[in-house]
């Protein structure tokens, strides 16, 4: 995963709340094993409506409650391929804002009037480090959990965190005692 300082670019609207992961990735698309290639599907049925257009540009804007419905790892996937970095909203669904946490997909929390502003500045800059985005002169701050931010900012999965404790994890394997027939050769 790629660390995240600052996102900075275009800005595309989806003026639309509740939009949830079946929305932004529909099931018959989840077949794929790897995490890629899902982006020519986002948000495959609203793209057939005349007149869509959601250029894949770094930043996204939406209405509250983004990414609420199932626990679908494959959206933010689908997002992230399509190129997008980070989504900006009034809420998101609580396991599709995990879910994004975890891949590098930077999710930011502003109120619906900001939100609306920088979707109508159409260009604007997140900074991770300094957890304000700024646009049209201004800097509005957001608020991150510091273990998400510290993660996102060192470009941390979950496994990168887990390495980071390889040599306890070793120690425990080393040291614990077991019960039975050891299993394992060393």
């Amino acid at each position: 995963m790629e660390p995240i300082k600052t996102i900075a670019g275009a800005v595309s609207d989806l003026d639309r709340a509740d939009v949830d992961t079946d929305q932004i990735i529909p099931k018959q698309f989840l077949k794929r094993i790897e995490r890629s290639g899902f982006g020519e599907f986002l948000f495959f049925d609203w793209a057939k409506e005349p007149g869509w257009s959601l250029p894949p540009n770094p930043i996204l804007t939406a209405g509250r409650n983004f990414g609420c419905g199932s626990s679908r790892e494959h959206a933010p996937w689908a997002l992230e391929d399509y190129g997008f970095r980070a989504i900006v909203a009034p809420s998101f669904g609580d396991i599709f804002y995990m879910n994004s946490t975890k891949i590098g997909l930077l999710p930011v929390v502003l109120a619906e009037a900001d939100v609306r502003a920088l979707a109508e500045a159409g260009e604007g800059e997140v900074d991770l480090e300094a957890q304000e985005v700024r646009f049209a002169g201004r800097a509005v701050p957001f608020e991150i959990d510091a273990e998400i931010r510290h993660r996102l900012l060192g470009g941390l999965d979950d496994i990168a965190l887990a390495l980071r404790q390889e040599d306890a994890i070793g120690a425990y394997e080393r040291d614990r005692q077991r019960s039975g027939p050891v299993t394992t050769a060393l």
